[in-house]
C-alpha cells in the first residue's frame, strides 16, 4: 500500500555568503526526510520541496510564497539567518502555515506560526557570557554582522557585564558577506582588548578568524575569542586558525550521548568520514523528526493540530531530550560551552546538569547576573565538569 504524501518546503541557500551553514541544513534536513520515509512508524510520507534563495534575503519570502502556492506545503523547515526568518514570518502568519526555525537566534520573538527549533537566548548567550564574566574579564570587544542578531546579542551582553560592573569596550559591524576586516584587526591588535566575541556570519567570520589569528600571533598576544554560532563544518573551513575559540551552543559533534553516537554514524556513512555534522544541521534533522511526529500524532498536517501534538513532546535527540514548550513555541534544549580544537572538533568542558527552558524575551535576565540565582548558569553551585 503506498503512503500518502505531505508536501513539506525547506528553504536553505545553496550559495552566497552563507552557504557552507545553507548545505549543511539542507543535507540533514533531507536525511531526517529519509529516515521518516523508510520508516515503519509513520502511515505517511514527506515530499520534500526545495528551494534555493541564494542568499538573496527578499528571495526567502519569493521561495516561500511559491511553496505556499504552488507545492501547497503547510509546514516549511528552514531559514539560517534572522535576516531571513524575518522575511519570511508575514507570509507563514498571514497565510496561517508553520515555519520550523532550526537556527540558534537572538530571541525576543515569539509567533503562533513558527516553531523555535534553535537555542534561544538564555541557552547560549547567557551561559557564554556568564562564563566569561567569571573567568577572563568583565570587559568585552564585540564584532559582528550589520543585522538583528548581533544588534540583539550586543545589547544582551551590555546589560550583563553592566550588572557586573563590566563595559562592552566598542561594537564593529561588518556587513553581511563582508570581507574586508583587517581595519578591527588592527584596531584589537591595537587596544588589546581581554576577549573578543564574534558575531559575525559566514565568510566573513572565516576571514575575521583568519587575520585575528595571523594578528594576534605576530604580535605575540594571547586574546581569547568566544561565539555563539561556530561550528564543527566552519572549524574545517577556517582551518587550524580557529583553535581556541570559547563556543556556546545545544550541540556539538563530540557529545557522549548513544543518540548522537548513532546519528554521528549515520551522518559519515551518507556524507563521508571527513564529514562532521553541525549544529544548525542536527536542529534541521531535529525539526524534521518533530513534525512527523507531531503529524503522526496528530493525524494531520493541519497546523493546529501539529501545534498541539507537538507541544511537550520528548524527542531523545542527538543533542539529548528535546521538547516543545506549548508557551511559547520554543524548544527545551541543553546548554554547553566547549573550546574549539586544532583538529576541527569541540572539546566540551561544561553541560547544564538537564535541560532549559527557554526564555526568549530574557524574564529572567536579572536572575542571570547573578549565577548562585540561576542554576542554568555555569558558576552555579551544581557545576557539571564534563571530561
Amino acid at each position: 500500500m503506498t503512503k500518502p504524501s505531505i508536501p513539506v518546503g525547506i528553504v536553505c541557500s545553496q550559495s552566497g555568503p552563507y552557504q557552507a551553514m545553507g548545505r549543511e541544513i539542507l543535507k540533514a534536513a533531507l536525511m531526517a526526510v529519509s529516515e521518516i520515509n523508510d520508516s515503519a512508524d509513520f502511515d505517511f510520507r514527506i515530499a520534500a520541496h526545495v528551494r534555493d534563495p541564494h542568499g538573496v534575503i527578499a528571495e526567502y519570502h519569493t521561495v516561500c510564497d511559491d511553496l505556499i502556492r504552488n507545492a501547497g506545503a503547510a509546514h516549511i523547515i528552514g531559514c539560517y539567518t534572522s535576516a531571513s526568518r524575518k522575511q519570511v514570518l508575514p507570509i507563514v502568519e498571514r497565510t496561517d502555515r508553520l515555519l520550523w526555525y532550526p537556527a540558534r537566534y537572538e530571541g525576543f520573538e515569539c509567533s503562533d506560526n513558527v516553531i523555535y527549533v534553535g537555542a534561544s537566548p538564555n541557552h547560549n548567550v547567557l551561559p557564554l557570557v556568564r562564563y566569561v564574566l567569571d573567568n577572563i574579564s568583565r570587559h568585552i570587544f564585540c564584532v559582528g554582522s550589520n543585522y538583528v542578531w548581533t544588534w540583539e546579542t550586543n545589547r544582551v551582553t551590555r546589560e550583563l557585564v553592566t550588572a557586573a560592573q563590566g563595559s562592552v569596550l566598542a561594537e564593529r559591524l561588518l556587513e553581511l558577506g563582508e570581507s574586508a576586516v583587517e581595519h578591527i584587526v588592527d584596531e584589537i591588535v591595537r587596544r588589546k582588548p581581554p576577549v573578543v566575541f564574534n558575531t559575525l556570519v559566514g565568510s566573513s567570520s572565516y576571514d575575521f578568524i583568519r587575520a585575528f589569528h595571523a594578528a594576534t600571533t605576530s604580535a605575540g598576544l594571547a586574546i581569547p575569542m568566544l561565539s555563539c554560532s561556530l561550528c564543527e563544518p566552519e572549524l574545517k573551513i577556517v582551518g587550524p586558525a580557529s583553535a581556541g575559540c570559547i563556543t556556546s551552543s545545544a550541540y556539538f559533534e563530540s557529545i557522549h550521548l548513544p543518540e548522537n553516537r548513532a546519528f554521528v554514524d549515520r551522518w559519515k556513512a551518507s556524507h563521508g568520514e571527513t564529514s562532521c555534522p553541525s549544529v544548525d544541521g542536527q536542529s534541521a534533522y531535529v525539526a524534521v523528526h518533530l513534525l512527523a511526529r507531531a503529524i503522526q500524532r496528530a493525524g494531520t498536517a493541519d497546523i493546529g493540530e501539529v501545534r498541539r501534538a507537538a507541544a511537550g513532546y520528548r524527542y531523545d535527540s542527538p543533542q539529548g531530550p528535546v521538547w516543545i514548550d506549548g508557551d511559547n513555541n520554543h524548544c527545551v534544549l541543553t546548554p554547553r560551552l566547549a573550546v574549539s580544537t586544532a583538529q576541527g572538533q569541540f572539546d566540551i568542558f561544561w553541560e547544564a546538569d538537564a535541560p532549559v527552558k527557554p526564555d526568549p524575551y530574557l524574564s529572567q535576565l536579572d536572575v542571570a547576573a547573578h549565577p548562585s540565582r540561576d542554576r542554568s548558569s555555569p558558576n552555579a553551585t551544581h557545576l557539571r565538569i564534563v571530561k
